[in-house]
């Protein structure tokens, strides 16, 4: 019952997003072309969130870890439920760009 409500509210482990990118984890900043100009992650790749279901070409392997990213958490967490709903296995939501890029 309480491993039920923690999967619910989205409360588990730490993930070790370090350790993602080292096994090869993409990074996917969904913030806009110039919020990301304005400074990313080095070797991420954008793609905005309202674009994201029309540029699945550029993420073709939905086995290979996804960490998604944006300015506060709030659109990578709607990238993470998109890419789950199409079949992505391994997605997670890495929240603010600025705040990820002090986790790796």
């Amino acid at each position: 019952m309480l491993e039920s409500i923690k999967k619910i509210l989205g409360i588990g482990p730490a993930v070790d997003y370090g350790a993602l990118v080292r096994q090869g984890a993409i990074i996917l900043d969904v913030r806009s072309k110039g919020e990301y100009s304005g400074g990313h992650i080095k070797g991420s790749i954008n793609i905005p969130v309202d674009q994201l279901k029309s540029n699945l070409s550029r993420l073709p392997d939905k086995q290979k870890p996804i960490i998604t990213c944006c300015a506060s958490g709030m659109r990578s967490s709607s990238a993470k439920s998109i890419l789950k709903s199409i079949g992505y296995t391994e997605v997670y939501s890495g929240g603010g760009w600025a705040e990820l890029r002090n986790q790796l």
